[in-house]
């Protein structure tokens, strides 16, 4: 899949560590091959010392520029994209080549060469390795679209798997209610078209305030099915923060904790939804019944493909984790308040 000069594609967070961990060990393995390359110096190990303190600096100072430039160079596209990169690193190299050989230019750190020389020889290497970068990235981000592609397949899939199951027992839910509870009917019917409505756009992207609301109006709907045998408890702080996540998460989370850990006990049971807020992240745990013999495998959206949603936009800042404790499952997705891809 080739990107035209009209595709946009995102820069990854250069602020994050795991990119600057990533970034630092490209840098050195750069700095090793021009340190131990045939006729580089006549002491590699100190050329090497030399070689890498340079290249991480390239690299330390080039990552900051970025950084800092990430969003407007996100909205460029492809090619301007890569142009304005390439720009970026060349001027970084030209400034730290020339101080580099203004403090060392009589050391034994430097090879003999004048400041032109030893600039025009670094631009060179830089724009080679450059590119190099840039095509490592350019297949990066296609294997990036083909897994949003992937998963978005994957999510209509499941959908149109879900949807009459649930849709089913919603309107027989209704039927019910028009004999008991006229406005009760109609809040339901309300209900259920917001949720239908969501995922006809499941692909979108959400934030957590507007997904909170669907997983009540979900709720709400299985109440009117389930009666006393479904409890809610809600620990939410207040305001809830509209923090951009992918649409449809928190309720398919939900239909999980009903369909495996409600419906199969004759009593039912109670599904606690808990949300707490820090500094740079946001955890929410759910904890529902863990019946000795659990609901049907076949119902709710794979924790899989949250999993692969989380990670085309988060990265690997959101994690779900899940175990069972004293009879009560317990699942745990932990959100970054900042740095998810924008």
């Amino acid at each position: 899949m080739a990107l035209s000069s009209n595709t946009r594609v995102l820069l990854p967070a250069f602020c994050k560590g795991p990119v600057i961990l990533r970034s630092l060990v490209f840098a050195q393995a750069v700095a090793i091959v021009l340190a131990f390359a045939p006729g580089a110096a006549e002491d590699p190990w100190l050329h090497l010392g030399f070689t890498s303190l340079f290249v991480q600096w390239i690299m330390l100072c080039t990552s900051a520029a970025l950084c800092l430039l990430r969003k407007p160079l996100n909205e460029l596209p492809a090619l301007r994209q890569g142009v304005s990169v390439m720009a970026i690193l060349l001027l970084v190299t030209t400034l730290v080549s020339i101080t580099a050989h203004v403090l060392l230019a009589n050391s034994v750190w430097l090879v003999p060469l004048s400041k032109e020389q030893f600039v025009l020889q670094n631009l060179l290497l830089a724009m080679i390795i450059g590119l190099m970068a840039i095509q490592f990235f350019m297949l990066h981000t296609e294997r990036q679209q083909r897994m949003l592609a992937q998963s978005r397949a994957e999510l209509v899939a499941l959908q149109a798997r879900i949807q009459p199951h649930f849709l089913f027992n919603s309107l027989n839910t209704v039927a019910e209610l028009t004999q008991q509870d006229p406005d009760a009917a109609e809040q339901a019917l309300l209900d259920l078209a917001s949720l239908f409505r969501a995922a006809l756009h499941a692909g979108d992207k959400s934030d957590l305030r507007r997904e909170v609301t669907l997983a009540r109006q979900y709720l709400a709907l299985e109440k009117w099915r389930l009666g006393d045998r479904l409890r809610v408890q809600w620990q939410l702080p207040e305001p809830i923060p509209e923090l951009p996540m992918p649409a449809l998460v928190l309720q398919p989370l939900l239909e999980n904790a009903v369909r495996h850990g409600i419906e199969p006990l004759p009593d039912g049971g109670c599904i606690s939804v808990q949300l707490s807020v820090h500094k740079h992240s946001c955890t929410l745990l759910i904890i529902n019944p863990a019946p000795s013999q659990p609901g049907s495998k076949g119902n709710g959206i794979a924790l899989d493909n949250i999993r692969q949603r989380l990670a085309l936009q988060f990265e690997d800042a959101a994690r779900i984790s899940s175990a069972v404790v004293d009879s009560e499952f317990r699942l745990k997705v932990q959100l970054p308040i900042e740095g998810g891809k924008t």
